[in-house]
């Protein structure tokens, strides 16, 4: 999940040692389990999650806590099978797994080879463009990242692809849209609401950090924004919301904030610890 991303969404969740015994914590309506993410999906029932929202570590040579970014590509790919396979057996049949995901300039093809390993596994039914930074005429918006380079362009932009069990799940377009700019629209198309559907590109910026602390120290994070809205998209109230990347807790916070029940998982303790504070904060305002 990317605030945190992953935002604290983590893609902090597995390792190549031994991972620790999982240890359960509760707060509110939210449950985080601290371990490893593989071994936690098998003892979640089949068929129990509404919305799988999560952003797993992109294998470009993020400096995680506890996860090393760099595996080979086909290790990784393989990794994130094993985990797909989970998620869709506890998926519901009318449920959404939103996979937040991103490639780097040198390595561009990842995340679409990671889209065609899950063919066999889910239905792509929306393909979701996650603006961060955008520029309009001489104007820019959102939180620009400066890299140096002679051969790449700025990196504006992440993928979410929505992924169904059979590509037939109804959602509530206007839960997660937006008002209409020319309000004449609403009388004469018929609508019965000022809003219409948001589309599949989405413009949620960062909020402006200034190092790595306000971000919880995390090197992955997404803001709750982009979790709220694909719980909103989904539509269930009360739903019961997955997130197996938990990092510092982003998911679950909008989950709670949705009236949600949500469960996240997190390998590293800090990451655990700062999710738990940033839930209970939030319960307390």
């Amino acid at each position: 999940m990317k605030a945190a991303k992953g935002n604290g969404t983590s893609r902090a969740n597995t390792t190549h040692t031994k991972p620790p015994r999982a240890r359960r914590y509760k707060i509110g309506q939210q449950e985080i389990v601290m371990g490893d993410c593989l071994r936690a999906l098998k003892r979640v029932p089949a068929e129990s999650v509404d919305v799988v929202v999560t952003s797993p570590p992109y294998n470009i040579g993020l400096s995680y806590r506890s996860y090393p970014d760099r595996r080979e590509e086909e290790d990784y790919l393989d990794w994130m099978l094993e985990v797909a396979q989970q998620l869709q057996r506890i998926l519901k049949d009318d449920g959404s797994f939103f996979l937040n995901i991103s490639g780097s300039s040198a390595q561009p093809w990842l995340p679409f080879e990671l889209a065609v390993r899950l063919r066999d596994l889910f239905v792509l039914q929306n393909h979701i463009s996650w603006v961060k930074s955008i520029s309009v005429g001489e104007d820019s918006f959102g939180h620009f990242k400066p890299m140096n380079s002679q051969r790449f362009l700025h990196r504006g932009h992440e993928h979410v692809f929505h992924f169904t069990l059979h590509g037939d799940v109804r959602l509530d377009r206007l839960r997660a849209g937006v008002p209409y700019k020319d309000k004449s629209n609403i009388a004469r198309r018929g609508h019965r609401q000022d809003r219409r559907c948001r589309g599949d590109t989405w413009f949620i910026p960062y909020e402006t950090v200034r190092g790595r602390a306000e971000k919880f120290d995390h090197p992955g994070t997404f803001p709750v924004a982009l979790p709220e809205q694909c719980i909103l998209l989904h539509g269930r109230e009360g739903a019961r919301v997955l997130d197996p990347f938990m990092g510092t807790g982003t998911t679950l916070l909008a989950a709670q904030r949705l009236g949600c029940y949500g469960l996240g998982m997190e390998l590293d303790p800090e990451y655990v610890a700062i999710a738990r504070a940033r839930l209970k904060d939030d319960l307390a305002s």
